[in-house]
């Protein structure tokens, strides 16, 4: 059975990558197949306020705190049956910052991959085995997104607003500003520095809130005494209470991590 997956679709301009890659191909074992290897990379500055989004399909997202104003991504793709080469990787420079993208072949019958920021452009991939792994460095009051269908997703120590979401994996995110962190599949582990925030989240955190976890079929958890209900979930008050933090998982776990 053919597999299909696809994000949603609009317009705006993309400005393409020029990158260096290498490649090394498989070596002749009749019985082992070695995946095919391609690296990449990009650097850019990025002011604060500005925003980093790093958008795959198939693959993990790791980021850490840059020294300076300048972002390093680097790329590793592989490819078991599929070339690794039919997988681009884009940037997308806009008002708000910088996207970056895998771009896999277009599927017969579908939109052409495009892309773009946020919510905006496609991608789908079909019967291609390719996975493409991101690191990235992020300097200072720079915001990071990260968005993967399959594959985990961390962000360790950032100093900007952040958010993960993966359908199939786990995110980890610690950063000294907001974050949101969304899983299907997968667990959630997650702290924040500030308790200011205008929207629902999904991540523990050691401030005054309102917290809500939630698990389907997996466990939640907690550092602090709040109520367990019957249902497994935990809903209750951190210190004078306040904004509304939201934890949620359909199959994995949620751990409410008392920060420093």
């Amino acid at each position: 059975m053919k597999r299909t997956i696809a994000l949603p679709a609009t317009a705006l301009a993309v400005l393409s990558l020029a990158a260096c890659e290498d490649a090394t191909g498989p070596d002749n074992d009749e019985f082992h197949f070695n995946p095919r290897v391609i690296e990449g990379e990009w650097r850019g500055q990025a002011l604060p306020g500005d925003l980093l989004e790093i958008k795959g399909i198939s693959g993990d997202i790791q980021a850490s705190a840059s020294l300076d104003q300048e972002i390093v991504v680097k790329w590793t793709k592989r490819g078991q049956q599929d070339d690794p080469a039919s997988v681009s990787v884009q940037v997308v420079q806009h008002a708000n910052g910088i996207t970056i993208c895998a771009v896999y072949p277009d599927v017969p019958g579908q939109p052409d991959n495009e892309c773009l920021p946020g919510d905006f452009g496609h991608m789908a991939t079909q019967d291609i085995d390719v996975d493409v792994d991101f690191t990235v460095t992020v300097p200072a009051g720079v915001d990071f997104r990260g968005r993967t269908i399959s594959g985990d997703i961390n962000a360790d120590h950032l100093r900007g607003d952040v958010e993960g979401a993966t359908v199939s994996g786990d995110v980890s995110i610690t950063t000294s500003e907001l974050a949101e962190a969304s899983t299907i599949s997968g667990s959630i582990e997650a702290s924040i520095g500030r308790s200011d925030w205008d929207r629902d989240v999904s991540i523990p955190a050691n401030t005054n809130a309102e917290v809500w976890a939630t698990a389907v079929t997996g466990s939640v958890s907690s550092d602090f005494s709040l109520p367990v209900l019957h249902d497994g979930s935990i809903r209750g008050t951190l210190g004078s209470g306040g904004a509304l933090l939201r934890l949620s998982t359909v199959a994995g776990s949620v751990r409410l991590r008392r920060g420093s």
